[in-house]
């Protein structure tokens, strides 16, 4: 079973860039109603998944670097990397369906 991982502005090179596969980077907040909406789709999303992608998230208020880098104004906003290039942006909520619709393309 699949699940979200963190990752943060130390490790975002290693583990999102350097991904050959693709990778679903959730900015978010701990004080975002959203935020808090979206986590349970993207853990079902993850479990959906399986080993053809990766779900992570990222705090923007312990990471600012890689959320300037990105330049993430609004949150929830959802990267997918993959091969170290950004593939889409999304930004607010999403439906279960849309988000996989989404990532399959890039599978």
């Amino acid at each position: 079973m699949s699940k979200p991982i963190y990752v943060s502005d130390k490790d975002f090179a290693e583990v999102v860039l350097k991904s050959e596969k693709p990778i679903l980077v959730d900015f978010y907040a701990d004080w975002c109603g959203p935020c808090k909406m979206i986590a349970p789709i993207l853990e079902q999303v993850a479990e959906t998944l399986g080993e053809d992608a990766t779900i992570a998230k990222l705090n923007v208020d312990d990471n600012p670097q890689i959320s300037r880098t990105y330049m993430v104004m609004s949150i929830p906003t959802m990267i997918i990397f993959k091969n170290g290039q950004i593939m889409e942006k999304l930004v607010g909520l999403r439906p279960e369906n849309a988000l996989l619709e989404t990532i399959k393309k890039y599978i």
